[in-house]
């Protein structure tokens, strides 16, 4: 792979299969967890579940390639959820930023839309993320600790938090 060049880019519809394509990739082959799109019905309606309010969804592309998903769930009192952030592994690390890159333009939203605090929930088994998570900001918290709001999946196990300002 000769560093392609990654566009960050809000979803639009024509990407939808991609994206379903690459999320249950790295989420039932990759780290063999037992969930599939029928769990995740926001993905087969990402513009009217996630792209309102302070939400949005954004895609990574590499030559009309989806490599990376990141989401911000608007859930009130000037907060949001981060979901959905994966990135393919052929396009992680330090290297191409995709990870970073992803971030940045959430965190970059949520200032522009006044979002105070972010959350995330993650599985346990996403050790390299918890520690990505870590070193941009984001906290450890207990799942009691999350504001009433926060739709924890049924495959979330490790919570985290973020407030403001995002950089």
């Amino acid at each position: 792979m000769n560093n392609p060049t990654i566009e960050i880019q809000e979803y639009s519809t024509k990407y939808q299969s991609k994206v379903v394509h690459l999320i249950l990739q790295i989420q039932q082959q990759e780290y063999q967890i037992s969930i599939t799109g029928e769990d995740q019905p926001d993905l087969l309606e990402i513009e009217t579940f996630y792209q309102k309010g302070s939400g949005n969804f954004w895609i990574a592309l590499a030559d009309e390639e989806v490599v990376g998903t990141i989401a911000l769930l608007d859930i009130g009192e000037e907060q949001a959820a981060l979901r959905k952030m994966f990135v393919a592994k052929n396009y992680r690390g330090k290297e191409l930023q995709v990870s970073s890159r992803l971030l940045y333009q959430a965190f970059q939203w949520a200032k522009e839309k006044a979002v105070h605090d972010i959350y995330l929930g993650t599985t346990h088994q996403f050790v390299t993320a918890h520690r990505f998570y870590e070193k941009n900001g984001f906290v450890s918290i207990t799942r009691e600790e999350l504001p009433a709001a926060f739709p924890v999946m049924k495959v979330d196990s490790k919570f985290y938090h973020h407030t403001t300002p995002f950089a």
